[in-house]
């Protein structure tokens, strides 16, 4: 057995060889320091410059700014905890109120290291209004990140939590198409497209004015331009979000977002959660209410018809195309902003052949039936004040 003084020796070698490299990581370079293997670099994007990546900004917090921002990581102010991190709300000397996410002293191993390191070499050279901004990092004493703190909790527990109030059709509406807008820029506004893998209600997070921002991308995956997919060991993930390929086979691309993003405009439409508790999922629920038309079985009931009609076709049918079970049959991000938003609606653009209509259903009940079946999750369901 290795000499555990050997093994902290190691660990800590590892930490300090990752931060060095993201440090030093030009603002230029669109490389990924903790997973670009090769040699080539890729051709800058070519998008539109409202679409470009705006350059971050974030800074090296000492251990004492964030140790007495939390009055010593109190107890009290301890408002998420998961498989490796624990979330912590605090307050600088500035007065800015802010979560500091901190690796448990209990998941200390290399690959907890370095999903956590993955996740700060992720989301730290992103910026967009509808993604979780990072404010900076600490690695003394452990590892920490630290990132605005989120209001309103998230969507989760927002629409879940009984205790809060009625969330309004409106609400729902801009938080669908903020997310749609988030997603859309880690796919085609980045220039390495990023993969979030855990799209689901609790990891988007509620501003002061409820624009959505995504969160937690301790899953996530940057994929080169020329890969087509990535095949993923262990499947990670949370059930009743993923994707039949993915929970199959581990494939990988931007259409494993799109399913779970399908899923979550269920979840905003109807209310219900992903997996109701006989294990049914939210998808195979509403299927036939999609495939049939009758959207008034589809709406939250506690809505009591205050929603508007036009809004409601463009997210269901949204929905309808982001499950579907052949990943080649669903929409990228720019189209579905296209539907949602402002494009025209014609269905019988996106009608399938017979025979893959026909092939739909599959999966779905298997999936049910492995619903006991051990996942890994993501380590943080929200950087928010949802489990204060």
């Amino acid at each position: 057995m290795e000499n555990p003084l050997k093994r902290l020796a190691k660990m800590r070698h590892l930490r300090k060889r990752s931060f060095k490299r993201l440090f030093s990581f030009s603002k230029e370079d669109t490389s990924d320091p903790l997973h670009d293997n090769d040699n080539n670099k890729e051709p800058k994007s070519t998008l539109p410059a409202t679409e470009q990546s705006q350059k971050p900004t974030w800074k090296c917090f000492s251990f004492e700014e964030i140790f007495d921002a939390t009055n010593g990581f109190n107890t009290d102010n301890l408002v998420g905890r998961g498989g490796y991190a624990e979330v912590y709300r605090g307050v600088l000397k500035n007065g800015q109120v802010i979560a500091v996410k901190r690796l448990t002293k209990a998941s200390t191993d290399e690959r907890k290291e370095k999903e956590f390191l993955t996740e700060l070499g992720t989301i730290g050279h992103v910026h967009h209004p509808n993604v979780s901004s990072l404010l900076g990092c600490c690695i003394d004493n452990g590892l920490h990140l630290i990132f605005e703190f989120s209001l309103h909790g998230s969507v989760s527990s927002v629409l879940h939590d009984e205790n809060s109030p009625l969330m309004s059709w409106k609400t729902r509406y801009k938080i669908a198409v903020g997310t749609a807008r988030g997603l859309h820029y880690l796919h085609k506004g980045c220039q390495r497209r990023i993969i979030h893998r855990d799209i689901k209600a609790s990891n988007i997070l509620l501003t002061a004015d409820y624009e959505p921002q995504i969160s937690d991308f301790g899953l996530a995956k940057w994929l080169p331009s020329q890969w087509t997919h990535h095949s993923v060991v262990p499947i990670e993930g949370t059930f009743g979000y993923l994707a039949p390929e993915y929970f199959m086979h581990g494939i990988v691309d931007e259409k494993t977002d799109v399913f779970a993003f399908g899923v979550f405009l269920l979840e905003i439409i109807s209310g219900r959660k992903p997996v109701d508790g006989s294990h049914q999922s939210l998808v195979s629920w509403a299927k036939p209410q999609l495939n049939e038309g009758e959207l008034e079985k589809l709406i939250d009931p506690r809505l009591g018809g205050d929603y508007d009609t036009t809004q409601l076709k463009r997210l269901a049918f949204t929905a309808s195309l982001c499950t579907r079970t052949s990943a080649m049959w669903r929409p990228t991000m720019s189209e579905v902003l296209e539907v949602m938003v402002d494009g025209e609606m014609i269905k019988e653009n996106w009608k399938m052949p017979e025979e893959v209509e026909e092939e739909e259903f599959w999966g779905f009940e298997d999936l049910e039936c492995e619903f006991d079946s051990p996942f890994s999750t993501s380590p943080l369901d929200s950087i928010s004040a949802s489990s204060s």
